[in-house]
């Protein structure tokens, strides 16, 4: 008998540390991390110091008049009511009609009718909205939705594949039998899913509606595009309109930008593990 060939022994937790790959993340890491930097000490610098090039020293003193000039030029309240506005039916859209639409799509996947609707809707992930900017502008004037309105119900359909995708790979990871002992006690189609399949759902809702405020907050193209009254518009656009307001005052700019990134910044540092195991467990049996 030929003599066994030893088994070469591994340490477990000895893995070698990939440096190229955390190069790369720290790059990436930095890239976010200096602007990030640069817009919080200018917002709060006074208009000379933002002007003397020290673009990385701290303001020497503190100041909020950057803060107080930009709330009054960009007239911030209204301009964030209407993002809240369009934000808020953006996300609880997409998350309900997503939800509707992947639940009839994951129980009759064996119909070439639901079938095709999912790659149907899947193709779309391939049209961005510049593509179609013009059609969509002549069809939100015709319709009357050319207000901040039209806008969330845009950023609910363009919202529609990707989380069409991810509920549905999540439902296929929730077993059938589920529902059938459901039905056995007299459960209704709608009984099903409002009360067993949406609660479920929980994770990946939050994953989706995450996904959904981050896209609609932070649009510019659309609002400008299609909302026709200028004190109807987000708080993007509305920066941009008087950024010419701005001139050199570099400190009122960056503070202004700062007020409108802050809400989004909040949401994901606060909503960030809901994402990661959102994604994790669509993909456990995607």
């Amino acid at each position: 008998m030929t003599p066994l060939t030893p088994r070469r022994s591994g340490r477990i937790g000895t893995e070698r540390p990939r440096w190229s790959t955390t190069i790369i993340l720290l790059l990436c890491a930095v890239t976010v991390i200096i602007p990030l930097y640069v817009t919080i000490v200018t917002a709060f610098k006074t208009t000379s110091q933002a002007v003397d090039g020290n673009v990385f020293s701290l303001p020497a003193p503190w100041s909020v008049d950057g803060f107080v000039q930009a709330w009054n030029l960009t007239n911030v309240p209204q301009a964030f009511a209407v993002s809240v506005f369009v934000t808020a039916l953006t996300v609880a859209g997409t998350i309900l009609l997503a939800a509707f639409a992947s639940f009839a799509i994951a129980r009759n996947w064996d119909r070439k009718f639901f079938r095709w609707s999912f790659f149907y809707l899947l193709a779309a992930m391939f049209l961005p909205f510049p593509v179609l900017a013009l059609p969509q502008i002549q069809l939100t004037g015709f319709a009357g939705l050319d207000n901040p309105v039209g806008v969330a119900i845009l950023h609910i359909m363009f919202q529609l594949s990707f989380s069409v995708l991810l509920f549905t790979a999540f439902l296929r990871s929730i077993p059938i039998e589920l529902e059938e002992s459901a039905r056995i006690d007299g459960a209704s189609t709608s009984q099903v899913f409002w009360k067993l399949i949406f609660p479920l759902l929980a994770p990946m809702s939050a994953t989706v509606g995450i996904f959904a405020f981050l896209a609609s907050w932070n649009d510019f193209m659309m609002p400008s595009l299609i909302t026709s009254d200028p004190a109807m518009q987000t708080l993007p656009v509305v920066q941009s309109i008087f950024q010419t307001q701005f001139s050199n005052n570099y400190n009122v700019s960056f503070a202004s930008y700062l007020m409108a990134m802050a809400p989004a910044i909040i949401v994901y540092l606060f909503t960030q593990r809901w994402v990661m195991a959102g994604v994790t467990q669509g993909a456990v049996k995607g």
